[in-house]
């Protein structure tokens, strides 16, 4: 059952595509004080939800603020990423859930000032809060109820092409197109299967949006020919701001539209990022909006099918404002020879308020009905609105055909028009794990297109890291290695293991008709991809003790080793299931394991796989890329032990005939 309860006069999100009516009198499940939201939380409460975040599964004990930020180091005294998912469940004596419809600055505190109060407290008082319980005849899984709600409620999840599903190698940057040759002639060279090749901004003519770097690349539109002859999609970055540029015409054709952000007296809003100074779209005002999705028609005439939008929440690297405030702050110590330490705080911290300042946010204006609104009142929706206005492009230049496309930043709404990776991590064990505690909590927002950046982003990473991480990698409907400028190369075929790495990538390629398939459902049924242990065993008063065990559609569960050295890890079963310990596609060795706590060795080339009972696993002989693949004819891996049915979702990954009855088939295996 879900209630809607109006709070003041909200903005307008749409992130619920559901029709529902606003309830009158108090707010169930929560006491309300003006901004603050609070409720008890008993000793059993655990408290899931919050889309990309940090820390665990279980969001209880830890701080949240919903406030999209540009943060290259994601430690755990951080409060926000890139993302604000405002929706969370409290599973427990009283199961409830809330999704909080508000796109400025929230903070959840999950029992962190007091270990048995939830607090969560508004910037302002314009809200739509939902209130969701468990349907009456789904008592007994009340959280799954909840969830399975909130996802109708928001609307069907993105579905990209099936291609997106191959690996992709990406680093920043890969700066002429002999550097892509490169780069596929070594993944073909050492059988290292390959479907996305990205370009970071090194590609664009200084940095500005929708133009090429013509020394590095001559040829673009031949290059994407070239490779997608081979199977290969490039996939180019676009960032938001557009450069300040006389003669520059997408600058010079939104200035003269009035399409780009404003100060409160008229004049526009520049913020400096990667081209320097910058004019941001006010992709909150649909005429703007349209124009910049438009813009993408640059890249998709050229045979590009795929894209990445960055940078987006918005980031500032500074304003003139902001430098201005900086010189006067630090002019009086100016022929200074001595200073205490508090003073050289003062200084280095003028040094790094000047990138994404809340001052700046709060500088500048967007056009939303008819109303001039403050940027840092809508800051959540930034990124969101660039990544549909990209959507909302595909789907008037090319709409018979699916488009790659994820995001940065994020909010909830925007999981209908594309993915998202989770941003700047480190080549940190830490991270690996971070990787996996998050992605059911993104699912559980709507975001199923999701994935890390494997090996880490930030930091270099080590042979055994990138193994692990691939491993987990495998899993993910997003699959991307990426690497920052400066960092070791890290391409599978840099390291001394290359067969290890390419019999990796074949699990994934293997795995495909069952990875797909299990998407496709999630996302045309309002389901789960990656799920819990909570999920999947309510009842089992262990599992929610288990955070790094996942759960893969219906049939797989997943454990990953996410510990540098370890030669196997601890495992838990909620009841008997197949081990496939996994080394190649084809070659695996296989165990049944009863319920109980376990210790599975699983060496640095192996992948620990679980079949639960009476389930199947659709796979495929491996390709280099997934065209090579036949999708059509499967064979089954699986567990019978009476009888087994998979429902098989197979189209052609290409148009959009999702609804076709015929996209599904049955198939039965009896002991």
């Amino acid at each position: 059952m879900i209630q809607k309860f109006r709070l003041g006069e909200p903005i307008a999100t749409d992130a619920v595509v559901m029709e529902l009516p606003i309830c009158e009198g108090e707010i169930p499940y929560f006491k309300k004080e003006g901004t603050v939201l609070s409720r008890k939380l008993e000793a059993g409460d655990q408290v899931y939800g919050l889309g990309e975040n940090l820390h665990g599964i279980n969001k209880r004990g830890g701080i949240y603020v919903s406030n999209n930020t540009d943060d290259p180091n994601h430690t755990e005294s951080k409060t926000s990423l890139y993302g604000s998912h405002n929706f969370l469940v409290i599973n427990g004596t009283n199961p409830v859930g809330l999704f909080i419809d508000d796109p400025g600055n929230i903070t959840f505190d999950v029992g962190f000032t007091h270990l048995d109060q939830l607090v969560i407290t508004l910037k302002e008082e314009n809200a739509d809060l939902y209130i969701i319980t468990a349907e009456d005849d789904e008592s007994s899984c009340a959280q799954n109820s909840i969830i399975r709600q909130f996802r109708q409620m928001i609307g069907r999840s993105y579905i990209p092409p099936r291609w997106a599903f191959g690996f992709g190698q990406s680093r920043w940057s890969y700066p002429t197109e002999e550097a892509v040759r490169e780069v596929v002639r070594r993944h073909r060279e050492n059988h290292l299967p390959l479907d996305m090749v990205y370009l970071d901004i090194d590609y664009m003519e200084r940095f500005k949006d929708f133009t090429v770097n013509k020394e590095a690349f001559p040829d673009l539109e031949g290059l994407t020919k070239e490779m997608l002859a081979q199977g290969i999609h490039l996939v180019p970055i676009i960032d938001a701001g557009v450069k300040v540029e006389e003669g520059y015409p997408v600058d010079e054709e939104g200035l003269e539209k009035g399409y780009f952000c404003k100060m409160e007296d008229g004049s526009v809003f520049e913020g400096a990022v990667w081209p320097g100074l910058a004019h941001f779209p006010d992709v909150l005002n649909p005429e703007a909006r349209r124009w910049f999705g438009l813009q993408y028609k640059f890249l998709l005439d050229m045979g590009i099918d795929g894209f990445w939008n960055d940078m987006n929440e918005p980031a500032l690297f500074f304003t003139p404002g902001g430098l201005e405030r900086f010189w006067n702050r630090i002019e009086k110590f100016r022929g200074r020879t001595n200073m205490d330490v508090y003073e050289l705080w003062g200084i280095t911290g003028a040094v790094d308020s000047l990138a994404n300042s809340s001052e700046d946010y709060q500088s500048f204006y967007h056009e939303v009905d008819g109303k001039k609104i403050r940027h840092d009142r809508v800051h959540n929706l930034y990124g969101y609105n660039m990544t549909r206005a990209a959507s909302e492009g595909f789907d008037e230049l090319c709409p018979e055909k699916r488009i790659l496309m994820f995001s940065r930043s994020s909010y909830v709404g925007m999981h209908r028009y594309g993915g998202i990776w989770t941003g700047d991590n480190h080549a940190w064990w830490s991270h690996l794990l971070l990787n996996i505690k998050m992605m059911p909590s993104l699912n559980m927002c709507g975001f199923l297109y999701s994935g890390a950046d494997l090996g880490g982003f930030n930091s270099n990473t080590t042979e055994d890291l990138m193994l692990r991480w691939l491993e987990f990698g495998v899993f993910t409907p997003l699959m991307r290695n990426h690497s920052a400028l400066g960092t070791r190369l890290k391409e599978c075929y840099q390291f001394d293991r290359t067969q290890d790495f390419a019999n990796i990538l074949g699990i994934r390629y293997g795995l495909m008709p069952y990875i797909y398939s299990e998407y496709m459902k999630a996302a045309l049924d309002g389901g789960m991809y990656f799920s819990t242990m909570t999920m999947m065993y309510p009842e089992d008063s262990f599992a929610p003790q288990v955070e790094d065990q996942l759960f893969v559609g219906e049939s797989l569960m997943i454990a990953p080793v996410h510990e540098q050295n370890a030669e196997g890890r601890y495992v838990y079963l909620p009841e008997q299931m197949k081990l496939l310990r996994m080394r190649s596609i084809s070659d695996y060795d296989e165990e049944i394991l009863p319920a109980g706590h376990h210790y599975v060795k699983a060496a640095l080339n192996e992948i620990l796989v679980f079949i639960r009972p009476n389930r199947l696993v659709p796979v495929t002989k491996p390709a280099e890329t997934s065209a090579e693949m036949d999708f059509e004819h499967v064979t089954l891996l699986g567990y019978v032990l009476d009888e087994a049915v998979y429902e098989y979702y197979c189209d052609d990954g290409v148009s959009k005939d999702y609804e076709n009855p015929a996209n599904r088939r049955v198939f039965r295996v009896q002991a």
